[in-house]
């Protein structure tokens, strides 16, 4: 492996409760290579191993074989590395723990003096534009500002690579694209690498430099589509050429 990827896993399979009646094969010979800086999206039918796959890329789960590495170590050293921040479908956010005491968890953890956790969470605060909101609770804040909070914390540490499981997943349409506009600012300012799990194909095409297509379970990757937009805007999204990806990665998913 080069050391300049982000992600590099090969032949990862997962089977759960090997042996026993109730086996099921997760992840079959999955080979999957992320460069620095790219942004990668995981699609496929529910229950085909997508969130299984990030996992075990983050190390909350171990591969029953395969090898990976992580930014040129393995999962489990990159996890206690922290070179990895994470995001999910719900932002986990802790309501008694203000907006930027939220940001400054993981820097709290690792032991940083109080006014290093302030200095860099007002910095990520400005990058998710929620500098305003720094002592608010995140139950006063909406769906949208609750998820940039939990990206300006998978960001504290200033990892390498950003895991992201359906982040949008829960939001209305126009604040999903919203979201989306803002995710491919923060990524333009930061050059992080983006592994991205979700189930809508429009949000794969305008997110992504490679859209990953994965078979139903036990999952394996059918397809690597790969989108070079020039500007993504809301113009892209009505333009033949973003519908001819979709459609090239719709096909792909209907294919057996």
């Amino acid at each position: 492996m080069s050391a300049v990827d982000a992600v590099a896993a090969k032949s990862i399979w997962k089977v759960f409760n090997p042996g026993k009646a109730n086996e099921v094969t997760a992840l079959e010979d999955v080979d999957l290579k992320v460069a620095a800086g790219e942004f990668v999206s995981l699609i496929g039918p529910s229950g085909c191993g997508k969130s299984t796959l990030l996992r075990v890329i983050a190390d909350l789960t171990e591969p029953t074989k395969g090898e990976i590495q992580v930014a040129g170590k393995s999962a489990h050293e990159a996890r206690l590395e922290q070179r990895y921040g994470i995001a999910f479908q719900q932002a986990a956010l802790f309501d008694w723990r203000t907006v930027i005491r939220n940001i400054e968890l993981p820097m709290e953890l690792k032991g940083w003096d109080k006014s290093k956790r302030e200095t860099r969470a007002k910095e990520l605060l400005e990058l998710v534009q929620l500098p305003d909101f720094a002592n608010h609770r995140p139950w006063e804040l909406s769906g949208g500002m609750q998820q940039r909070v939990a990206i300006a914390r998978a960001l504290a540490l200033d990892p390498s690579l950003l895991l992201m499981d359906e982040p949008f997943g829960a939001l209305d349409e126009m604040t999903r694209e919203r979201m989306q506009n803002e995710l491919l600012a923060i990524r333009q300012a930061t050059g992080k690498s983006v592994i991205f799990v979700t189930h809508s194909i429009p949000e794969a095409v305008y997110l992504s430099d490679t859209v990953v297509v994965m078979s139903p379970r036990p999952g394996r990757i059918t397809r690597r589509i790969a989108v070079s937009f020039g500007t993504r805007n809301e113009e892209l999204r009505e333009s033949p050429e973003f519908f001819e990806h979709v459609t090239q990665v719709r096909e792909a998913l209907r294919a057996r």
